[in-house]
């Protein structure tokens, strides 16, 4: 039994491996990763799980690319045009619990490269569907959303065992400032695509090519058990590992909590409920913005006649340039401030971070309203308008993560995240495309069919964003209440 005593010990020396031992409690065969020097490493990771982590939200955003051509190949109204966002949307969150449970207990490495080499397949399969089969398409931007809960699942609790919280929170920033450069480029990549071939199924070729570069730069680089370094896993003695070394090896021992456990424990954690509240406020409105905000602004541009309506096989892609360009600088610009707001303020406000959250989702609900009121007087203004939007919202994203992994214990971060993925799309950006399309729909058909009716349908049901904006503040504001409390109990 001793004799295995040095091989148990190096583990315990270099940090805890947290789902990602082998099960017979052996150590998994390490890749070509440069061993000497832990930072390269942990660089090259964090490079890694940012490319996939762009591919992810390029295929999330390539059919609102190009909604309008969609639209008119499959012949549908607002509502069933809606679902599909809605369809990818339900299969992401519902798959988010199940890659939660095993990125806690098994390999992650695994989970990942499963997931993105299944993406990436059905997107390519779905270019080769035609247009009397809408409900294979329907299914596979469902499959699609499986495969990409996966990732947003389990990669972020990777950036969270390979830094400390002084750094993690840069790191997680970086890793976030994909989301809306992904979902910019998805949008430019598919009317780009769409533009230049003349048929929107082009722009379903591209991401599976990059999806299998990340894949096997997944292999090559990312190791297969990862480390956490954390400064309190670092103090522990020598002779308490030493004696933990001797003790019979449990490489389960995280998996012996059951995941209602899990799950019963953080709903009693009010910062992890609240922050995911207001988390779900910012998924429904950009869902919402997201699904529809091209199609709304060509919309706005048909009726004061800066553009003809479309008749033709491939229609204007223009919205959808320079919406995904509004949405990459946006989203870079926020997340890159959001984070240094948080950093310096925290210093001297312990709530500073849900008091961010809360302030950039008022302002973001404010110029989203006065979008929508000057769209039909002016596209100039209201592009100026939807940027501050979309620049407020994105202030939040690396900071509301970062709450959870500080208001979380690390063995539930995993199931957390999950969670959170769960209860955000369920009640956030699941519904609210179909919402507004229903609502869109039920509101032309209360008017004779026009040009006019076609955009202020669109208008009167985008309006439910910005009061879910305010609400999305709110909940950001109860968390300040609770989160010192709960960070202190984590901690301990």
């Amino acid at each position: 039994e001793h004799e295995d005593t040095g091989l148990l010990l190096q583990p315990l020396l270099e940090g805890q491996n947290y789902g990602a031992a082998a099960a017979d409690g052996t150590q998994c065969p390490s890749v070509a990763v440069p061993r000497n020097n832990p930072a390269k490493r942990d660089c090259l990771v964090v490079a890694v799980l940012c490319f996939g982590n762009l591919i992810n939200f390029i295929d999330w955003f390539i059919v609102p690319g190009i909604l309008l051509d969609i639209q008119k190949y499959f012949r549908l109204s607002d509502g069933k045009t809606g679902l599909l966002q809605t369809v990818f949307t339900l299969c992401y969150m519902l798959a988010a619990p199940i890659f939660g449970y095993l990125g806690d207990r098994y390999n992650r490495k695994i989970i990942l490269g499963a997931g993105i080499f299944f993406w990436s397949a059905v997107t390519l399969g779905s270019s080769f569907i035609t247009e009397s089969h809408y409900k294979i398409f329907v299914l596979s931007r469902g499959l699609v959303g499986i495969g990409s809960a996966s990732y947003s699942t389990i990669a972020p609790t990777i950036i969270a065992d390979l830094f400390e919280e002084g750094k993690r929170t840069t790191v997680l920033s970086i890793f976030y400032i994909f989301i809306p450069v992904g979902s910019g480029c998805g949008y430019m990549l598919a009317a780009g695509m769409a533009k230049s071939t003349g048929d929107w199924h082009w722009a379903f070729r591209v991401t599976p090519c990059m999806g299998g570069l990340a894949l096997l730069l997944l292999i090559l680089l990312v190791p297969h058990r990862i480390q956490r370094k954390t400064a309190a896993h670092r103090a522990l003695s020598i002779s308490g590992m030493i004696q933990r070394a001797h003790e019979k090896p449990d490489v389960h021992r995280a998996a012996k909590t059951t995941w209602c456990q899990d799950v019963g424990s953080l709903a009693k954690n009010c910062s992890f409920v609240c922050s995911s509240l207001g988390l779900t406020a910012m998924a429904f409105v950009t869902g919402a913005l997201g699904m529809w905000m091209p199609l709304f602004l060509y919309r706005a541009q048909v009726v004061q006649g800066i553009v003809p309506p479309c008749l033709q096989e491939s229609c204007n892609s223009s919205n959808s340039l320079i919406f995904g360009g509004i949405t990459i600088g946006t989203g870079i610009v926020g997340i890159i401030a959001g984070a240094e707001a948080a950093r310096r303020l925290r210093k001297r406000n312990n709530t500073a971070d849900p008091l961010i959250c809360a302030t950039s989702m008022f302002m973001s609900a404010l110029c989203l309203y006065i979008a929508l009121i000057v769209a039909q007087m002016n596209i100039l203004s209201t592009f100026v308008f939807i940027a501050f939007g979309e620049l407020f919202l994105s202030v939040n994203w690396a900071v509301v993560t970062d709450i959870l992994l500080y208001v979380v214990t690390p063995r539930r971060q995993s199931t957390a995240i999950a969670l959170q993925i769960l209860v955000s799309h369920l009640l956030g950006d699941a519904g609210s495309p179909y919402l507004i399309g229903v609502i869109s729909n039920a509101i032309q058909a209360e008017h004779t069919p026009s040009l006019q009716w076609s955009f202020r349908s669109m208008q009167y049901s985008f309006i439910i964003c910005a009061f879910v904006g305010v609400l999305g503040g709110g909940f950001f504001l109860l968390t300040s209440f609770y989160i010192e409390e709960d960070r202190r109990e984590a901690q301990r």
